[in-house]
């Protein structure tokens, strides 16, 4: 599968506008805030997800932390670093993912980095 296989969940963190570009490259995207979702414990937030079969997008390392240390089930999680940077960086860093297109299977988590030397993805898979 791909990414644009996937249908997404937005953390409370990502800015109207980089939900606006996730529309508008075709992907079907719910977010907490528009569904007063915010401030939910994490864990209830990945449940919600994981139930809709949507990959988690996220500038924070809860969900990560939560997947990985606490073995909560997943789809995705795509964590984009550093967190909380201009919509512009952050769209770039997306454009930049779209363009690679990972092959992905479930339970995976990538991480999307904007460094001085550009944009580096790294996709690993999470055994159940």
């Amino acid at each position: 599968m791909r990414i644009r296989d996937f249908p997404l969940l937005t953390d409370e963190n990502i800015v109207p506008e980089i939900i606006a570009f996730l529309w508008g490259e075709g992907f079907d995207v719910v977010d907490v805030v528009e569904n007063g979702w915010q401030g939910e414990d994490d864990g209830d937030i990945l449940a919600k997800a994981l139930a809709e079969g949507r990959v988690v997008i996220s500038h924070d390392t809860d969900f990560g932390t939560l997947t990985l240390r606490d073995r909560f089930p997943f789809v995705g999680i795509i964590r984009l670093w550093p967190g909380h940077i201009s919509s512009a960086e952050t769209i770039a860093s997306l454009q930049e993912l779209l363009v690679e297109d990972p092959d992905l299977d479930m339970q995976f988590l990538i991480v999307v980095r904007l460094t001085s030397n550009g944009i580096r993805i790294r996709t690993r898979r999470v055994d159940p």
